[in-house]
C-alpha cells in the first residue's frame, strides 16, 4: 500500500495556538503518532515530518514531504478563534477542493463527525506551504478547536476514537484511489488556482509561450491551470522540474 507522511503541525519554538497551558504542537504530535501506528497496523507505509518537539517551518515540512518516497500528505492541527468558546467543530484545508485531496477532506471530515466533532466542512487555502509545495495530494486537518470545552473534551476523552476517525478517513481515500488508479492512471501537473478567470488566463498564457500545453479548468468557484495529462508518472515528474525550474509553481496531480 502506498506511503503517507503524516505532519504533526507547528513544533518546537512554534507552539502554534496556545489555551490554558495547553498547546497546539503538544496535541498534534500525540495524534500524528497514534493515527500513524493505525494506519501500519493496516499495511500503509508511514512517515513523519517529527517525531519530537523540533521546530520545522511549512516549507521545510514539504521539503521533508517531497524528498520521501510518500504518496500522500496528512497535516495535522488544532484550530483556535479570537475569542474563547465561540466555534467548534472539525475541518480540512486543501488546495483546491477536487481529486483526491477533496476525497481525505470529505471522509475525515465525516469519520470526525461519527466521534462527536461538529463537521465544518472543506476550505480552500491554495497560501498554505504545506498544501501550495507538496508535491502529493495533500490535506490539513484542523482537529477541533483548542480554545473550546467541547472539542478538547472529544479530544481528551475520545482520543483512540478521534485517531481511529483519522486513520479510517486515511484508509478510505486510499484504498479508493487504488482501485481507480487499477483502471487508469493520468497525472497533470497544476501551476496554480485563481479566483477570477482573467488571471487563470493570464498564467495559462505564460505557460503557452514557454512552450507547454496549458488548460484551464473550473474547480468549486475557482479556476484551475493545468500542464499537460500524462499516463507516465516518470514523465509527468519531469515536465514539473522543467516547468519549476522556470519559476512556476508546479505541482503533480492525480486524475
Amino acid at each position: 500500500m502506498a506511503t503517507v507522511m503524516i505532519d504533526a503541525g507547528h513544533g518546537g519554538r512554534d507552539n502554534g495556538a496556545s489555551f490554558e497551558g495547553r498547546t497546539e504542537k503538544n496535541d498534534t504530535l500525540n495524534l500524528a503518532l497514534a493515527v500513524g501506528n493505525i494506519l501500519e497496523n493496516n499495511g500503509v507505509d508511514v512517515l513523519y515530518t517529527r517525531t519530537t518537539d523540533v521546530y520545522q517551518s511549512p516549507s521545510e515540512k514539504a521539503d521533508i514531504a517531497n524528498r520521501s518516497d510518500a504518496a500522500y500528505f496528512i497535516s495535522l492541527h488544532r484550530n483556535s478563534s479570537t475569542e474563547p468558546e465561540t466555534y467548534s467543530g472539525a475541518q480540512t484545508l486543501v488546495y483546491a477542493d477536487a481529486g483526491i485531496p477533496a476525497l481525505f477532506a470529505e471522509n475525515i471530515n465525516r469519520e470526525l463527525e461519527k466521534v462527536g466533532f461538529t463537521n465544518l466542512g472543506t476550505e480552500v487555502r491554495p497560501n498554505l506551504a504545506v498544501l501550495r509545495r507538496t508535491n502529493m495530494p495533500a490535506a490539513l486537518v484542523e482537529v477541533g478547536f483548542i480554545n473550546t470545552e467541547k472539542d478538547n473534551r472529544i479530544f481528551d476523552l475520545k482520543f483512540p476514537e478521534v485517531a481511529q476517525a483519522i486513520a479510517d478517513g486515511i484508509l478510505e481515500t486510499i484504498q479508493g484511489a487504488n482501485l481507480e488508479s487499477s483502471e487508469v492512471d493520468r497525472y497533470s501537473i497544476e501551476l496554480g488556482t485563481f479566483m477570477h478567470h482573467n488571471n487563470a488566463d493570464g498564467l495559462a498564457k505564460n505557460v503557452q509561450e514557454d512552450g507547454y500545453s496549458c488548460y484551464i479548468e473550473p474547480v468549486s468557484k475557482c479556476f484551475r491551470v493545468c500542464a499537460g495529462t500524462f499516463s507516465d508518472l516518470g514523465e509527468a515528474k519531469e515536465v514539473q522540474k522543467q516547468l519549476f525550474d522556470k519559476g512556476y509553481e508546479a505541482r503533480i496531480i492525480e486524475r
